[in-house]
């Protein structure tokens, strides 16, 4: 009966006391580990549940990696996925360098210059890369940084040799930004925080996809978008907003990159955006 089985299977056998022969096999390759989950909590009922359910089947079938922020203050309401996964920034650092101007301005107990004002607004409604270069490179990294960590946005990395758009971002520093943005605080002035959602609500039609895509009507619009194409992990696209109206207060952040085009990403974060927008709304 135990002809042909070597000397090792029968001490296995014996070893596991089943009284049965188990055939040694090379270790199985261990499974790729399962992507992460969506997380959500509510102080709503059903609400985390169908907001988990419906974000993961939004992401179901899509390629690429993607983040996802959502907070909503009115049902206390917050969903996460690769909270802590950092992303090259792309343009969405942008709202982080006016926060500092407002920010490092405040200190200095002036208004913006005519000068700065003109700058910020391109960088913001059009996402005009010039005018963020001349502000970053006038910030410098100091300012930059002492922004950061009065705001608690310790997982952000500041691009170094001036390019800002490597800049390295997470959801949960982008979302700490949004929230700053959008509620009374001791890091930006109620005037600051104003100016930026109002920038943020100007931004050009074309620039206007992403995390608003089916907002519904009545609800306000604050957006800014990032997209870059790199050789390794094709194409970041980002988007972030702020959004009120309809009983409800809430920031949302989506970045991504492995993205075979610009126009594929931004279907992903759509998809996304849309099913949060709708959960909200019905609740």
């Amino acid at each position: 009966m135990t002809s042909g089985i070597s000397r090792r299977a029968r001490v296995l056998a014996a070893a596991v006391g089943t009284g049965v022969l188990v055939p040694l096999v090379a270790a199985a390759t261990p499974a790729a580990a399962a992507p992460p989950a969506v997380t959500c909590t509510s102080a709503k009922a059903g609400l985390a549940a169908k907001l988990k359910k419906d974000i993961t089947a939004a992401l179901a079938t899509r390629k690429g990696t993607v983040a996802v922020g959502l907070y909503d203050r009115s049902t206390n309401t917050t969903c996460t996925l690769r909270a802590s996964s950092a992303y090259d920034s792309a343009s969405v650092v942008k709202v982080t360098v006016l926060a500092t101007l407002l920010w490092d301005a405040k200190k200095s107990n002036r208004y913006l210059t005519d000068r700065e004002n003109t700058l910020a607004k391109a960088m913001i409604t059009k996402s005009d890369n010039a005018a963020t270069s001349t502000l970053w490179k006038q910030l410098g990294m100091t300012k930059i940084k002492n922004f950061l960590k009065a705001a608690g946005m310790t997982q952000t990395k500041p691009g170094a040799n001036g390019y800002w758009g490597l800049t390295q971002i997470t959801v949960t520093d982008e979302q700490k930004l949004l929230k700053l943005l959008t509620a009374k605080n001791a890091v930006l002035s109620d005037n600051s925080r104003a100016y930026i959602v109002k920038l943020m609500g100007q931004v050009v039609s074309s620039q206007r996809w992403g995390t608003p895509y089916g907002v519904p009507s009545g609800v306000s619009v604050a957006v800014k978008n990032g997209w870059l194409q790199r050789s390794t992990n094709g194409w970041r696209v980002h988007s972030v907003g702020a959004f009120k109206g309809g009983g409800h207060d809430y920031v949302m952040t989506v970045l991504s990159h492995g993205n075979s085009t610009m126009n594929y990403g931004i279907a992903t974060i759509q998809a996304v955006a849309k099913v949060m927008h709708k959960d909200l709304a019905a609740s």
